[in-house]
């Protein structure tokens, strides 16, 4: 059993295999497992390629974490914000804080711009731009989302699918925005207080599992490339890998891979139709760099993490090691800081020396004002190739164009984020190779069913019953059957009452029901007075019935769209901290 790539989805079907008792061999092209999860260290400080935080709703996963890390396994409180011209911006955004940093002008045209968008928004939402400017108005668009989203993307916003949107950001149901608005928001896997993290990163993580796989049996080949899959007949045969310049080849029962989809492609031989190539061709990944800047201050801000909005500078994203855990800075007088630049494999970012890289991320450190350039005193560059499967035009069509012919190959499986070229997050990659190595044991898992809108199964669940239980509730009431209905019901009460004390008959005969000879003129307690009655109780039950439906309707109505706004709101979490 071979097993391409040791990141979180790779290391996570290694696991489960040699928990089975299967032979497994783990082949990575790098010298660290974690993959984009993994922790580098730099002169005793250690630092996360991302920002990576450990929160999941699948107790599996959970528990798989906390067997491994057990008191290393360290309770992070949560904090984040938005910087934007000079001011921190609470994050998700808040209207009153928002507002008074924006000014006076812009918090009168920011509200008319999302009045606007509600009124008359775009009717059809296919790019990420429409998407957004729907929710929150093209001002504020403009203003907190255009930028930051093409500076991580490198493509304009307008030439972003609105899926993925969609996909990074949590669905809504009706049952799920009115139980958010009745008992409070429920923690979405980004809109979370606090989070899990390892004491010395996530790669302490990663590295918890390589020596269990060693344990068992199971081996790891780091610094391998693989460099062919050969096939025949619907199968991989023979896997051919270089490590230290000299290729070896060894033969296969099953693959599971997590190398990325477009890469794998290429390394099969024979070759793949011509119309595979070229959809892996067209497959596109974004890359980013972090430049580690060795600050000698013991506190800059207080965030994990803040997203750098302005155009004016080029970093997207500054990670404070410290406040993820303490001991990933070894001197407590000293911070270390991460710059994030978001670029293009070979982009002049990308290919800027690291010097310069120094150079351009203590400018803009001091210019965004955190810090002064002689606060530096040392720094460090890792650079992520392949970091974000990029969701642009066609690319839905790419890639079934690769799912329809990797089909074919019965012994070969594709995982996690970068092998199914999906944005999962890190216990969504860990699931897709768990259920792989059952595959391998027998069962029959659907693995591009493990995604951002169904990973959750059981909690799907939940959500259908609350909805089968909450939606006929909260259905609209048709006012004209429910007019007609207390109307029937109000005259055949009268009618009948009246008619019950003429067949009495005695000497007073219904003196309390005369009262209505006030409301119903005319009306006798008699059987001529029953048939006026029946006829006024009719019109006015009719009239207060229509009116109570209407009122209930709009009060409702007005009620779920506040509801699910407010969610929809807090949801948006999820597409920055996607990165």
């Amino acid at each position: 059993m071979v097993v391409v790539g040791a990141g979180p989805a790779g290391l996570s079907a290694a696991y489960r295999l040699v928990e089975q008792g299967v032979e497994t061999l783990v082949l990575e092209q790098t010298n660290r497992v974690g993959g984009i999860s993994r922790t580098e260290t730099y002169e005793e400080y250690a630092f996360d390629i991302g920002g990576h935080r450990f929160f999941t709703k699948n107790e599996e996963v959970d528990r798989l974490w906390r067997d491994m890390l057990g008191d290393d396994f360290l309770s992070v409180p949560r904090m984040s914000r938005i910087y934007y011209r000079g001011r921190f911006f609470d994050y998700p955004l808040k209207p009153l804080n928002a507002l008074a940093n924006l000014g006076l002008t812009e918090s009168v045209l920011i509200p008319l711009s999302y009045l606007r968008a509600q009124l008359w928004g775009h009717r059809r939402e296919e790019t990420f731009e429409q998407w957004v400017s729907n929710r929150f108005g093209e001002r504020l668009y403009r203003t907190f989302f255009k930028t930051y989203t093409e500076k991580v993307w490198g493509i304009p916003c307008n030439e972003i699918l609105a899926t993925w949107a969609a996909q990074r950001i949590q669905g809504l149901s009706l049952s799920t925005a009115v139980t958010n608005a009745l008992f409070g928001i429920q923690k979405a896997k980004s809109l979370i207080d606090a989070f899990d993290y390892p004491r010395r990163g996530p790669g302490m993580m990663w590295e918890r599992f390589q020596r269990a796989i060693e344990s068992s049996g199971g081996q790891l080949r780091l610094g391998s490339e693989v460099t062919r899959l050969c096939h025949d007949q619907g199968r991989i045969l023979r896997v051919v890998s270089r490590e230290n310049g000299k290729e070896s080849e060894m033969p296969v029962h099953e693959l599971i891979s997590s190398m990325p989809v477009s890469t794998l492609i290429g390394r099969l031989d024979p070759k793949p139709p011509e119309e595979v190539l070229d959809a892996a061709r067209r497959l596109s990944y974004r890359s980013f760099l972090i430049v580690v800047l060795i600050l000698d201050k013991p506190e800059v801000f207080p965030d994990q993490w803040i997203y750098v909005h302005g155009p004016e500078v080029r970093v997207g994203r500054i990670q404070n090691f410290k406040n993820w855990s303490p001991t990933m800075v070894p001197d407590p007088v000293k911070t270390s800081l991460g710059m994030e630049y978001f670029c293009d494999e070979g982009d002049e970012i990308w290919e800027m020396p690291d010097e310069d890289l120094r150079e351009l991320a203590s400018s803009e450190l001091a210019s965004l004002g955190l810090a002064g350039a002689d606060d530096v005193v040392d720094s460090y560059v890792v650079r992520q190739p392949k970091a974000y499967p990029v969701y642009n035009q066609g690319y839905e069509q790419s890639l079934q164009t690769i799912r329809d012919f990797l089909g074919t190959i019965d012994n070969l499986q594709t995982i996690g984020r970068n092998g199914m070229h999906r944005y999962n997050n890190m216990d969504h990659s860990m699931l897709t190779g768990m259920l792989a190595a059952e595959n391998v044991m027998g069962s029959s898992h659907d693995l591009w069913q493990v995604n951002e809108e169904e990973a959750y199964l059981e909690e799907e669940s939940l959500a259908d019953s609350r909805e089968a239980v909450i939606a006929p509730v909260l259905a609209r009431m048709d006012k004209l059957a429910f007019a007609t209905s207390v109307g029937s019901a109000s005259g055949l009460l009268i009618f009948l009452a009246t008619i019950w004390l003429v067949v009495k008959g005695g000497d007073v005969v219904g003196p309390n029901l005369r009262l209505l000879e006030n409301y119903f003129f005319g009306y006798t307690v008699t059987v001529k007075g029953a048939f006026l009655a029946l006829a006024y109780a009719f019109c006015w039950g009719f009239l207060f019935g229509w009116l109570f439906a209407y009122l209930r309707n709009l009060i409702l109505a007005i009620y779920l769209y506040s509801a699910k706004k407010k969610a929809e709101m807090l949801s948006i979490r999820d597409f920055f901290e996607s990165f």
